[in-house]
């Protein structure tokens, strides 16, 4: 008998560690690294920072982040767009909508195959009449996976300002839901686990041609906030 309870109890041994083994991918952080420091990705950046995260905040002079990463405490870190990217196992970009054409071709070869939470809007005024109706007659989601080839991209982010993100975020029951769209499955759930973590629910569109639901100037949900179930509801609706 004795071999057999010897066998029982590595069958349990075995069965523990591949459970905890699983609770620690589960619990395990992702390394962000944002491409934009201005007001939406220092203010997503830290709800990430706060759910434990390690976010790589960039800018050209990497000295200018100095006194937000001081603020944000040990889990940030300044660097170049070149080292934020090397650092990210996910990026999150929020820059002027007419910078992703030089980012996608200066960095081409960097991005391949990151995963990308793109939360960039097309304003006419800032960013220029051509590329802001590129983006509203072919969709935002798809011309942001045109200009940053190779990416796994995912529209995140985009419908709210910095302070609605900072103010609402972890609220009581329902949280605040928050639109998403994307092609890549494992960018999806990469994307879907990300929004929570900023305090929020995710709800997902549908493709990356779905994210012109949410974006700007569509009659859809951009600038909406509510629980998951009116969200999509309102997405439901839009055409």
């Amino acid at each position: 008998m004795q071999p057999h309870v010897s066998r029982r109890v590595l069958l349990a041994a075995a069965a523990g560690a591949a459970l905890l083994n699983g609770r620690a991918i589960a619990q395990a952080k992702s390394r962000i690294g944002i491409i934009g420091a201005g007001n939406i990705g220092a203010s997503i950046g830290g709800l990430w920072i706060k759910a434990g995260h390690p976010v790589m905040f960039s800018s050209r002079d990497p000295d200018e982040l100095k006194d937000l990463v001081a603020k944000l405490g040990p889990l940030a870190h300044a660097g170049t767009v070149a080292q934020a990217i090397a650092f990210g196992d996910v990026l999150f970009i929020a820059v002027p909508y007419a910078a992703l054409p030089q980012i996608g071709a200066d960095y081409k070869d960097a991005l391949k195959g990151k995963i990308m939470l793109d939360a960039c809007n097309a304003v006419p005024t800032r960013d220029g009449d051509a590329i802001t109706k590129e983006a509203d007659t072919n969709g935002i989601g798809v011309t942001s996976q045109k200009y940053l080839a190779g990416t796994r991209l995912v529209r995140a982010f985009n419908t709210m300002g910095a302070q609605t993100f900072e103010s609402q975020s972890n609220r009581s029951d329902p949280k605040l839901a928050i639109p998403i769209a994307g092609d890549d499955p494992e960018a999806v759930r990469a994307a879907e686990g990300l929004v929570r973590d900023a305090g929020f629910d995710p709800v997902l569109a549908g493709g990356l041609a779905s994210a012109k639901k949410f974006q700007q100037r569509s009659p859809g949900a951009y600038g909406f906030q509510g629980s998951s179930a009116e969200l999509k509801a309102k997405l439901d609706s839009a055409q």
